[in-house]
Formats: structure tokens, C-alpha cells, sequence
């Protein structure tokens, strides 16, 4: 079913306490968040960022943002519009392409940079998007602190950010096409390991790759591929048991609806819609 449409390359989907929406339009012309009643009928401007990529939600009701372009940073965003910047750097080092964010068991909040000027990256072929090496990172932040730390670097194309029921970090890789996992033993991230890769095979070599992802109440991660134009479920032991197909080729991140309603909502950029599909499960709590 189709829940909201004439988005501009939407992402970020965040279910809100009131089961409405709060979602990013990443197409130049919008450059905002954007609020989505609970029926999908009317829809307002939160704030205008540039070009917004991911939402996180704290326990305050606080919208956390990953702004990618103006300047590249963490905002920090209130349901009336007000927004700051709260960093725009880790220890020096400029974010080059924040893009997914949530938040831990530990209240720290994690956030993807995919290591490539997103300026740049968005006037890119797919094949210049598949030749290109990318200095992926992901970043502990203690929002209150304003206290931030580099946990990795050198992913190929750092996206979707998610903690699973295990504790454990999981990380996509847009350009290799795998979803890495990071044991988490004493509050400390262990080293990058392969969890699952979402390749379709038979889609040969076309370029695509996971972009945003959730876990259900069961441990299974769904994850939504970039141009393959589908949401690949995995099972806890890194197995794909199944494949939703989309209405487009450009799903960019996927969220669950409220507990009860066993439903996924994915965002696509490619015809601009916000997806829901029916799928058995409900989500699993995320940590804020």
C-alpha cells in the first residue's frame, strides 16, 4: 500500500509517540524535515535544513538530524522548527557525509558518515559511485556532553545504522553490499566483522546496496537495498529469508509502525512514496 506520495527523495522515517510521522526530503528543492499525520493525509515542514539524511528521536521528543550538505552535521532539531548545529567535526577531522543515525542501549548516539563529499557523490554515475573508494566512519556522541569519538573508519560507503536485540551494532555498506556487525562487550565495540550481504544475485553486477534497516520483534533485520528496489529480511545467523519488491528501485530506509499494527513503512526516493507492506512482525523497541 501506498501511505503518502509527491515526497522529494524521502528517507529517515521515524515513528512518532502520537503514531505520526517524521520523515527527510533530501531533493534539492526541499531540503526538509517533514511531519506526516498518523493517516497520511496532511503533512508540514518541521524545518528547512539543506539536505537532511537521517532522523534519530530522543526521549525528550528531540528530532536528531544528519545534515549532509550545509555544512555537513549533527542538528538539533525541536517538533516547532527551532534547530542548532551541534558539531560539525570529530577531534579536528570535518564530516564529510553524515547519513544514518540511532540511538544505543548505552543513551550514546551512534551516526554513520559515508567518507565522501556528499556534493560530489550526488553528481556521480553508478559506476563512478562503484570505483570510487570512500572513507566510511561511524561515531559514538554523548549529545549532552557534546562529547564525540570515532569507533571506525574506511568503510566502503558507511550507511544504515542499527543496534540489534543482541546488543551488537550493525552497519551497511552501501558499495560492498554488506551489512557488518560489531560485538559489543562492556559498554566497547569489538572489531568489524560480515554479518550478511544483500546482494541479489541475479541482478548480476548492477550497482546497488543497503541503505537504512530496522530489526523486528524476532531478531530479524530488514533492509532496505538501494537500487535493487526491495526491503531483504535477514534472519539472526545472517541468512536472507525473504525479499519485499517495491513499487520503485530506490528504497531508502525502512521503520517499523506501532506496536500491533505488523507493518513496515519505507521511504523511496525514486518515485518520491512512502511505502507500507504488511509483514507479520513488530518491531523491536528502539533505544532513545
Amino acid at each position: 500500500m501506498i501511505f503518502v506520495t509527491g515526497l522529494g527523495k524521502p528517507e529517515g522515517p521515524v515513528l512518532l509517540p502520537d503514531a505520526s510521522w517524521a520523515l527527510v526530503e533530501m531533493d534539492p528543492q526541499r531540503g526538509c524535515i517533514t511531519h506526516i499525520d498518523a493517516n497520511g493525509k496532511t503533512r508540514r515542514v518541521i524545518a528547512k535544513t539543506g539536505r537532511p539524511n537521517g532522523l534519530a528521536i530522543d526521549r525528550n521528543g528531540i528530532l536528531w538530524v544528519a545534515e549532509s550538505v550545509n555544512p555537513p552535521s549533527l542538528l538539533r532539531v525541536t517538533m516547532d522548527g527551532k534547530a542548532e548545529v551541534v558539531m560539525t567535526e570529530c577531534n579536528g577531522e570535518p564530516f564529510l557525509f553524515p547519513n544514518d543515525l540511532c540511538f544505543g542501549p548505552d543513551g550514546a548516539l551512534y551516526m554513520t558518515d559515508s567518507g565522501f563529499s556528499a556534493k560530489k557523490w550526488m553528481t556521480f554515475s553508478p559506476e563512478q559511485k562503484r570505483n570510487t573508494k570512500t572513507d566510511g566512519r561511524i561515531y559514538r556522541i554523548e549529545v549532552k556532553k557534546k562529547i564525540i569519538e570515532k569507533l571506525d573508519s574506511a568503510i566502503p560507503f558507511a550507511n544504515g545504522i542499527a543496534f540489534g536485540p543482541d546488543g551488537n551494532l550493525y552497519v551497511s555498506a552501501t558499495r560492498s553490499g554488506m551489512i557488518y556487525c560489531y560485538r559489543c562487550k562492556a559498554a566497547r565495540l569489538g572489531q568489524r566483522e560480515d554479518f550478511a550481504s544483500v546482494l541479489n544475485p541475479e541482478m548480476g553486477d548492477a550497482y546497488r546496496g543497503p541503505d537504512g534497516m530496522a530489526f523486528d520483534e524476532n531478531g530479524n533485520l530488514y533492509v532496505a537495498v538501494v537500487w535493487q528496489g526491495d526491503v531483504t529480511v535477514i534472519d539472526p545467523d545472517g541468512k536472507t529469508i525473504r525479499r519485499i519488491p517495491l513499487a520503485g528501485k530506490g528504497p531508502t530506509n525502512v521503520a517499523f509502525g506501532p506496536p500491533g499494527s505488523k507493518k513496515i513503512y519505507v521511504t523511496e526516493q525514486s518515485v518520491g512514496q512512502f511505502e507500507v507492506h504488511d509483514v507479520g512482525a513488530d518491531g523491536m523497541p528502539l533505544f532513545n
